[in-house]
């Protein structure tokens, strides 16, 4: 009897059955309306997902007598202090290296994600597919960075008359240039392949929504401050780490099937231990301008500068506690800065919310059967890997300083004034006297 159970379990037909059949109606279930050769090539094969440690020659030596369990956890701990590391040599080096970063960042993440769709499809050769993807990722950043520099450099590009010109027709240029592309997909459209290149061109855009959006909006932050760039991201990475960490000690409880390694006690803890650090971290960062001022262009120096008076959310307030809070801490008042406050809601959203980020990203990566976006870093996977919960929480960040911070900026205002043409600014110079007048701000204007 033991044989036969034996026996079943091997071979087709026995108890792992349902499971194999399971997996073959998921495959013709996506391809089920595709023509033969098509399911074959498309569905047929699992991508193969990397086995070979990529761990450095040098660690594999020095820990050789660990188990797999510990070995890893030295490996993404001493690994994860290197790229905290680089982290704050980049910060040093100033807002303009941090930009460089992160498109960097941003262009190796959409390789990784184009790299799996063109794996997972590669049997078909497609004409143009890596081309044109590789296309439309310079049409979308010429997009969004052109956007950017107008937007925050505008005296600069005002001055220089090529940037001018740029600037005036930007929006068509970009449309042309995409629209250059859309013409040659087409052209590119082969008999037979039609569905699957109509996969991969909207493979190619949600990914360019999800890379490149969420990097020009990281960027959008970094404008507006350090501060806003470097709090949110270290809040994910104190995140990842704690979460890591009171998992690996304490984790019993599964989180989400999605990510069997996820506990809820790394999950609570993590979200404990991101929040006390949000507040630490933006007390101690709250004090220095080269954190809380934006960054500008200056006429006088023809270069970028972070300097100004700090605005109320960096200056020290005195608050009440809460009367049930006295007691057990012995204060009335705290002193602290109202930025304090504001990451509380950021530290937060990267505890509870950013996670979904990750969660998304390993459903992903089931639905393809790998294990990582690419090998890049031992011991954690690809670019996309570490920053899958960074691209959620620039969203937040970017909709948080619009809803809540950001006002009107007067400096942007008079600037734009400054390139009206003189009837043009006569005509705002009189409206807006006839409206202080109104307000009683300013005298009647027979007395003017």
């Amino acid at each position: 009897m033991t044989e036969l159970r034996q026996r079943l379990g091997r071979e087709p037909g026995g108890t792992r059955e349902p499971e194999e059949k399971e997996s073959e109606s998921e495959n013709k279930l996506d391809g089920e309306t595709a023509s033969d050769s098509e399911s074959k090539s498309e569905f047929g094969g699992s991508p193969p997902v990397p086995t070979s440690d990529d761990t450095p020659e040098v660690l594999n030596r020095a820990l050789s007598n660990l188990s797999s369990r510990w070995k890893n956890w030295w490996v993404r701990g001493i690994l994860t202090l290197a790229m905290i590391t680089f982290f704050f040599i980049i910060i040093y080096l100033g807002p303009m290296v941090l930009m460089t970063i992160v498109m960097c960042v941003q262009i190796k993440c959409f390789h990784e994600i184009i790299t799996i769709g063109y794996n997972v499809y590669h049997s078909y050769d497609l004409p143009w597919f890596r081309t044109l993807s590789w296309y439309f990722l310079l049409c979308v950043n010429y997009f969004f960075y052109g956007e950017t520099v107008t937007d925050y450099f505008f005296t600069l590009v005002q001055r220089e008359e090529p940037l001018r010109i740029l600037s005036k027709y930007h929006r068509f240029i970009s449309f042309a240039l995409y629209l250059t592309g859309f013409c040659m997909f087409v052209l590119s459209l082969v008999k037979k392949h039609y569905r699957l290149q109509f996969y991969m061109f909207g493979w190619t855009h949600v990914t360019l929504l999800i890379v490149v959006t969420q990097s020009h909006l990281i960027i959008h932050n970094l404008f507006e401050g350090m501060i806003w760039f470097i709090v949110p991201i270290s809040c994910v990475i104190c995140n990842d780490i704690m979460a890591y960490m009171f998992g690996f000690f304490f984790g019993r409880t599964p989180l989400i099937k999605l990510s069997p390694k996820k506990t809820w006690e790394g999950f609570i803890g993590g979200f404990f231990a991101t929040v006390l650090f949000g507040l630490l971290l933006s007390y101690v960062m709250s004090g220095y301008r080269c954190f809380t001022c934006p960054v500008e262009f200056n006429n006088d120096t023809n270069s970028f500068t972070v300097d100004c008076e700090p605005s109320e959310l960096f200056q020290l307030q005195e608050y009440n506690i809460p009367l049930v809070l006295q007691s057990v801490v012995g204060w009335k008042t705290v002193r602290m800065y109202p930025f304090q406050i504001h990451s509380i809601a950021l530290s937060t959203f990267a505890s509870l919310i950013g996670p979904f980020g990750g969660f998304f990203a390993s459903g992903f990566k089931r639905a393809f059967k790998i294990k990582d976006f690419a090998n890049t870093i031992p011991g954690h996977g690809g670019i996309m890997d570490r920053f899958d919960c960074q691209y959620l929480m620039a969203t937040f960040v970017n909709v948080y300083i619009a809803s809540f911070i950001r006002g009107p900026n007067p400096s942007k205002l008079i600037q734009q004034f400054l390139t009206l043409r003189p009837d043009q600014q006569l005509h705002i110079f009189n409206t807006l006297k006839a409206h202080l007048v109104d307000k009683g701000m300013l005298g009647s204007l027979e007395d003017a």
